[in-house]
């Protein structure tokens, strides 16, 4: 374990610490906050992670592990205030804890992170393994855990950097990002010193640290996984939401979103391998909607079958299947090219209070929760099939959120990954940018390109590589038609899973017992 020069003597530093008023380290809290959301969509300043959290590491540095939380805590209110922000249409009894949960992981960061210092352990190596520990168990937990603000991300549109999902998660992406702006710290505070006596020796470490970040990555790029094409397969994505607003009872009795993707699909040309039609698409399970006589819209099933045999294409649709009189299942169903239905795929990781409520009997003071008025339960199988001589993945919304799930489902043999996504309640928010570069690093991550289909935008073809080939506007109505290359092999990440998280847990904990047993001797 390296400990840095600067290390803490009793609560001093031998590296003399920039003049601090008491609103400095708020100040410096809060632009961190600011910055790391100008790194990640909508604005999507991807370098300025690089140095987003330097005044937020400068705060922890010589701060009491208390002290650290309560800073770390104001950075992670900002940031996630901001990045999700979307969250405030549904009121303030959802963001308000919502924000609280998930700064609460940036104040353990800092706290442990100062805990360490006081042991006399200090890297900007363990710094960054302290953070993608706990930003792991947030991914993770409490309730299936939520892993949408992880540094890493603000990488999806970097190709050299985010190459590194491919060897080890978006997490790796994490721990480089943490690392650089630790060593760029130690840096700054070196030259800052450079009278002192070991400035020079701390000024160098902290250069070659950046040095190896450097060198890692561009070994990441240069032997990055290329995976193996194995065809082509022809698709059209259907988006036919254009109302940025919440449906009339007059439009939801007339089935205005079926019927709006209905007729889309009418105006489609030519034969596809596959048609896709969005989460939430459909307003009733296909296989019993009745066909009402003078409704001008047919019964589902027979329009979905029509479809398929028009174009001879597989249909994928999606539908909320009501299972007893208390619980749905969000239920994609696939029918075949001579209209049959082939078979279903059950959302596996529902929401915990957008699709359903922990809690709900002791929490129905809340009229906010009045908008999840029944609960979803999670499918138990794998979204993979077999289509036009390829096998897809499947999986819904914000489950492409879960590197892990999403992982699985690629190792079962998927060639292409499918996403379907119904982000309409939040309206023209930076919601449905982030969920495509969600997207981007499950392609890095995996090697699988992705068809990622929203009703109401933004839908994306994503390449193998995280690229995008094409996007929809928001609230456009549009079909995106084309064809993909579908690709096999096992990028490392797909190999060997969380290996990072593994390593950075065991790291973390061995450096506590190495300073707790350290600290106890001298004593």
């Amino acid at each position: 374990m390296t400990t840095a020069a600067s290390a803490a003597t009793g609560d001093r530093e031998t590296v003399p610490s920039i003049g601090r008023r008491w609103w400095t380290p708020l100040a410096a809290s809060i632009v961190t906050g600011i910055a790391v959301f100008a790194a990640m969509p909508p604005f999507d300043l991807g370098w300025v992670a690089f140095v987003a959290l330097v005044p937020l590491l400068w705060v922890w540095r010589d701060a009491g592990a208390g002290r650290a939380a309560r800073y770390g805590f104001v950075a992670g209110v900002v940031y996630f205030s901001l990045l999700l922000s979307w969250v405030f249409f549904f009121g303030p009894f959802a963001v308000v804890p919502f924000v609280a949960v998930l700064a609460a992981q940036w104040a353990l960061i800092g706290a442990l992170v100062a805990w360490l210092a006081r042991l006399r352990l200090r890297s900007p190596w363990l710094t960054a393994a302290v953070w993608v520990t706990v930003e792991a168990s947030m991914g993770r937990q409490p309730l299936g855990g939520f892993s949408w603000g992880e540094v890493g991300y603000a990488f999806h549109g970097i190709g050299l950097v985010r190459t590194l999902a491919s060897w080890g998660g978006v997490l790796l992406v994490s721990y480089a990002v943490v690392a650089t702006n630790a060593f760029l710290l130690e840096a700054l505070l070196a030259y800052r010193a450079r009278s002192a006596p070991t400035a020079r020796r701390d000024l160098g470490r902290s250069l070659a640290g950046l040095l190896a970040l450097v060198v890692l990555t561009s070994a990441a790029w240069l032997a990055r996984f290329e995976p193996r094409p194995t065809g082509e397969l022809s698709f059209a994505l259907l988006q036919a939401n254009d109302l940025n607003r919440d449906l009339t009872a007059q439009e939801l009795n007339a089935r205005y979103l079926p019927r709006n993707h209905l007729l889309l699909a009418d105006r489609l040309e030519g034969d596809y391998d596959l048609i896709v039609f969005p989460e939430s698409s459909l307003d009733e399970d296909p296989r019993l909607d009745p066909n009402v006589p003078g409704d001008d819209l047919g019964a589902l099933d027979d329009e979905l079958t029509d479809l398929a045999r028009a174009h001879d294409a597989w249909v994928l649709a999606n539908a909320s299947v009501e299972v007893d009189h208390d619980e749905l299942e969000n239920t994609d169903f696939l029918y075949r090219p001579d209209g049959e239905l082939e078979g279903t795929y059950v959302k596996r990781h529902v929401v915990p209070f957008g699709e359903y409520v922990p809690g709900r009997d002791y929490l129905d003071f809340i009229g906010a929760l009045d908008q999840v008025p029944r609960d979803f339960r999670g499918g138990d199988e794998l979204g993979i099939f077999d289509v036009a001589g390829h096998t897809i993945g499947n999986v819904i919304c914000f489950e492409s959120a879960f590197g892990p799930e999403y992982r699985d489902t690629v190792r079962a043999g998927a060639e292409l990954m499918v996403v379907q996504t119904n982000n309409r309640s939040y309206r023209r928010s930076q919601n449905s940018e982030q969920h495509v570069a969600l997207s981007q690093m499950r392609a890095v991550e995996t090697g699988r390109p992705v068809l990622h289909s929203a009703i109401s935008g933004i839908t994306a073809v994503i390449d193998a590589d995280g690229d995008i080939l094409e996007t929809t506007g928001l609230f456009d109505v549009a079909a995106v038609e084309g064809s993909v290359t579908t690709t096999t092999g096992d990028t490392p990440y797909v190999r060997f899973g969380d290996w990072v998280p593994a390593l950075t847990l065991i790291v973390t904990l061995g450096a506590f017992g190495f300073g707790f047993v350290r600290a106890r001797r001298r004593s």
